[in-house]
């Protein structure tokens, strides 16, 4: 007769482990088929102009000592304004997006001696009509 809470002269049994088995994953070879270039020909448009730059436009008295008083589009007379600050030397040497203004310009910059190059565009664009 086992009497309760007595150790049993008995072994412990141990336990086996069962090898686990290897299972080998295999995965689906994805086959990638890549489909044959087809030159795709890109035509590049020609780039059209904005109408609202083309348009002629008559500029303001002090804007006429420095482009000239024919109606000009507003390209024209950003680059007629580029060729007398270049012309006069009136560029920053140190900071060249600045542009000194003379006699001339300080009435187009608004009373300003120097402008930032672009502010100088917003400030003309106030003098052509």
């Amino acid at each position: 007769m086992a009497v309760k809470g007595k150790a049993t002269s008995k072994k412990p049994v141990k336990k086996t482990v069962a090898a686990k088995k290897v299972v080998k994953k295999t995965t689906a070879a994805k086959k990638t088929v890549k489909k044959a270039a087809t030159p795709k020909k890109v035509v590049k448009k020609k780039r059209a102009p904005n109408p609202a730059f083309m348009k002629a436009m008559m500029p303001s008295d002090a804007l006429a000592k420095v482009v000239g008083s024919k109606p000009l589009p507003r390209t024209e007379i950003t680059k007629k304004l580029w060729e007398y600050i270049k012309k006069n030397k009136l560029q920053d040497s140190v900071n060249r997006r600045n542009i000194n203004a003379d006699a001339n310009l300080l009435a187009v910059f608004g009373g300003k001696k120097q402008v930032s190059m672009f502010d100088m565009t917003k400030l003309v664009n106030k003098h052509l009509s």
